[in-house]
């Protein structure tokens, strides 16, 4: 388990830390509503990608594999569910940034959900098992190692975007600057979304 650890961590800061999705949604929310308001959706993403880790470990990842049918119709409702979210941020009012403000968000619970659905993350938890775990007796025990090591290195590079979004809040003072980055950020999770399922 020692010698294959460090390559999965490396694994799993890269899987982590470059740009998809969920990192845009991070970035997007902290930057909309504060670094508080992004803490579910990174507690969210990082327990669901390391959930599905376990119940690939434990099986149930297989009729991905075997059924390719349920692999596309999760990805079409995942393209489907980011690209609602995407027009959402796109068409948001043009405000100034609030932390404050009420406005329903993406919670921990819906970040969770989105890995769920998310077949890259089936693919990547499919990788991490068959790769990282091996076949030995303690296997169960090795998943279940692997996806504490992934949820705890997926926490920091996903706060990471989280501080960027933070920060970039500081040049988005008036509502026409917010309102840009809506934009710009609607249409980079909606060009990852239809990228990532076309792949």
């Amino acid at each position: 388990m020692l010698s294959t650890l460090l390559p999965f961590m490396l694994f799993a800061f890269v899987a982590s830390i470059t740009p998809g999705p969920t990192n845009i949604l991070v970035l997007s929310n902290s930057a909309r509503y504060g670094l508080k308001a992004a803490m579910p959706i990174i507690l969210g993403a990082c327990a669901g990608a390391a959930g599905l880790v376990l119940l690939v470990g434990s099986g149930v990842g297989q009729s991905l594999v075997q059924w390719p049918g349920v692999q596309t119709a999760m990805r079409w409702v995942g393209v489907a569910w980011l690209s609602c979210l995407a027009w959402q941020i796109f068409s948001a009012p043009a405000q100034a940034v609030d932390a404050q403000s009420t406005q329903k968000r993406l919670g921990l619970t819906g970040a969770a959900s989105l890995q769920l659905i998310n077949p890259k993350t089936w693919m990547m938890a499919v990788a991490v098992v068959s790769v990282f775990a091996g076949n030995s007796t303690e296997r169960q025990s090795q998943v279940l190692t692997l996806s504490l090591v992934f949820f705890l290195i997926s926490l920091p590079c996903l706060g990471a975007w989280a501080v960027l979004g933070a920060g970039s809040s500081r040049v988005l003072r008036s509502a026409q600057a917010m309102q840009r980055f809506n934009r710009c950020m609607a249409l980079l999770l909606l060009g990852s979304t239809w990228l990532g399922a076309l792949i």
